[in-house]
């Protein structure tokens, strides 16, 4: 086990390759992420996480799976779960019944993904409800941040009783901006008292409750020239510092456009990794690449080995507890006894 593994890569099917294993078992991997593609049903998905833990058990396994549009798997039994703002419009007819369901949901949410072998979900979207955002939209919960923040927290403790962790995204918000980071650079020219004052506060209200954060792929020009997750002011001096965060903190996806624009210009993925690391980010993504030969999967892994042999990078020993602080915490339920679980059917009849 290295004594620091920040990537997190992800393959191109549904079952292992030779080249996937090589590089899931390189010391700098410490966890991949699951897409559609890797999605068959749910023995084939419960397989591949075995081949995945029977090759590291350290690795951890991870999925966007929110519920609404944004959940890989929706078939063979999994349950279909809301957007969260279908929380947030409950929690404006019955707040506690809102949060009932929010525990409910990140109930049904954790314990499905166990019991395929699925660790760690980047979930939930502290993003606020401004409105102009497509690509937040109906994944955030409220405009309110109050709000927002007792739903989300209700949420995570449904996760906690599946024994999984949960991710806070994407500070410092992305609500307010229109643009797509997966496609161009958004900017956000509010000050940082406003987003402190809003956008950013739920990062402080839930600084004991958060295990992981994924900062956005937007800049904030009144507090610094780089993108939030690139920025040391904004990950260490504002949400370490400040909001007394102290859990793992996640690099949005590298390939986002979003992500490759740095200082006015278009950076490898490996100075983007590094710059992401030196900025206070625990664990590095690289999405979407290992489809074809997987050469950009293979050039970040060779080029972050060789920026650490020159000193452009140091491992983190921190780092890398926060990291394991990640993998869930119990036994994972079976399915079939998962089904019949009465904490389970209650939580289903609670949806929202």
């Amino acid at each position: 086990m290295s004594e620091h593994a920040p990537l997190v890569i992800d393959i191109a099917g549904t079952a292992l390759t030779d080249a996937d294993r090589r590089r899931l078992a390189h010391p700098l991997v410490g966890g991949m992420i699951l897409f559609g593609r890797n999605w068959q049903d749910r023995a084939q998905l419960s397989a591949l996480c075995a081949e995945i833990k029977a090759l590291r058990s350290d690795l951890l396994v991870c999925v966007d799976h929110e519920g609404g549009r944004v959940q890989r798997f929706r078939t063979d039994g999994f349950t279909h779960l809301p957007p969260m703002r279908a929380l947030g419009e409950l929690w404006m007819r019955d707040a506690l019944a809102a949060t009932n369901a929010a525990t409910a949901t990140g109930y049904v949410l954790g314990a499905e993904l166990r019991a395929c072998g699925v660790d760690f979900s980047f979930t939930p979207v502290l993003d606020l409800d401004w409105g102009p955002s497509g690509v937040i939209g109906d994944r955030a919960f409220h405009r309110d941040a109050r709000v927002a923040s007792v739903l989300a927290k209700s949420l995570m403790h449904g996760l906690l009783q599946a024994g999984v962790a949960n991710c806070g995204k994407h500070f410092p918000g992305h609500g307010f901006v229109a643009a797509d980071s997966h496609t161009e650079v958004p900017v956000d020219k509010r000050a940082l008292k406003a987003i402190l004052a809003d956008d950013a506060a739920p990062y402080g209200w839930l600084n004991t409750t958060l295990t992981s954060v994924m900062p956005a792929h937007v800049i904030y020009p009144k507090v610094d020239s780089l993108p939030a997750g690139f920025s040391p002011r904004w990950l260490q001096a504002i949400l370490r510092d400040r909001l007394g965060f102290a859990g793992a903190i996640f690099s949005d996806d590298l390939s986002m456009e979003g992500a490759r624009r740095i200082g006015g210009r278009t950076v490898s993925y490996t100075e983007a990794a590094v710059a992401a690391l030196q900025a206070g980010c625990d664990l590095v993504l690289l999405c979407n690449q290992s489809v074809g030969d997987g050469e950009p999967v293979d050039a970040l892994i060779d080029g972050l080995a060789e920026a650490q042999v020159k000193g452009g990078w140091r491992p983190d020993a921190v780092s890398e507890q926060r990291r394991l602080a990640l993998l869930p915490v119990g036994e994972a339920p079976d399915w079939d006894a998962l089904m019949v679980q009465p904490r389970y059917m209650q939580a289903l009849r609670t949806l929202p």
